[in-house]
């Protein structure tokens, strides 16, 4: 990647927006990992998309977006009035959806209140990749990567390699659907004090423990409390803790968390300073080093 990911989203959004006759002045980046988020002035937010097979997977992530928001479920919607999304630019894959004012922070009760109602839905009628090896993209980014040592991309194979075998000898319950990336910072508070779900870039049917377990990761990696956690188990009505897979899923999300970074290395000085820290914790077996979102303050 030639350019810095954050200056090379913007000239994505410049370009597209200017195809379609939106403003893109004054546009806010809003996040930056496995999407650029932008607001736009008004009421809508741009996704450009950095993974290598957004193409493929984002006309299924719209059409379950808009089937759950017809059905009454608290999800983001696409903005239906941009025709023939996803828009390719330059190789990106750029999503318009509406804006969600949202004020304070949402709760880890909420977050399980949320989940289980989307997993008591029924798998909605069209083609969802089906979640049978979470570590792929991981293993993408390793086999691509000139971030890496010689040393880190062998020890870092052996490792998925032996994740994924013990993904596949775990016994989880019926597939359901799932959000994929079922993170705290993906469920916004509305100004009403209601929740919705944002983010459905990893959608998918497979186990129910896959988006379960980010919030005990969360505790684990990134500063929630045993308190937020018991909230969220209470909430969504069984506790991840008490299954005999815990452990490897842990392992796995672990696992999963280094690859955004692996990818977004070359061009992101935040994920430039975050890899060596993720690495070598997984490295030293360190399962309780504090891992970053975004620079520490």
């Amino acid at each position: 990647m030639g350019r810095p990911l954050a200056e090379e989203a913007f000239g994505v959004l410049r370009e597209v927006c200017g195809q379609i006759g939106l403003d893109p002045r004054g546009a806010q980046l809003m996040r930056l990992r496995s999407n650029a988020v932008f607001k736009l002035r008004g009421e809508m937010v741009v996704r450009i998309a950095t993974a290598p097979d957004a193409l493929t997977r984002l006309p299924v992530v719209l059409a379950v977006a808009r089937w759950l928001s017809d059905r009454g479920f608290p999800t983001v919607r696409p903005a239906d009035e941009i025709p023939d999304q996803p828009i390719v630019y330059g190789g990106r894959a750029v999503t318009f959806w509406r804006y969600v004012r949202s004020r304070g922070r949402p709760t880890t009760r909420q977050l399980g209140r949320v989940l289980r109602n989307l997993h008591r839905e029924p798998v909605p009628p069209m083609a969802l990749r089906r979640l049978t090896d979470p570590l792929a993209e991981v293993r993408h980014a390793v086999d691509r990567a000139e971030v890496l040592t010689t040393g880190q991309r062998s020890w870092l194979s052996d490792r998925i390699e032996e994740l994924t075998g013990r993904w596949l000898d775990l016994e989880t319950g019926s597939p359901v659907l799932l959000h994929g990336d079922a993170w705290i910072d993906n469920l916004l508070r509305c100004q009403d004090g209601h929740v919705v779900l944002c983010d459905w870039d990893g959608v998918a049917v497979g186990p129910r423990e896959w988006d379960l377990v980010h919030t005990y990761h969360g505790q684990r990696r990134f500063g929630l409390s045993a308190a937020d956690v018991d909230d969220f188990a209470r909430a969504y009505g069984s506790d991840l803790r008490l299954w005999p897979g815990y452990g490897t899923l842990m392992e796995v999300r672990d696992m999963y968390a280094v690859g955004i970074h692996i990818r977004n290395a070359s061009g992101d000085p935040f994920s430039r300073q975050e890899l060596p820290r993720r690495l070598d914790s997984l490295a030293r077996g360190d399962g309780h080093a504090r891992w970053y979102m975004a620079a520490p303050a």
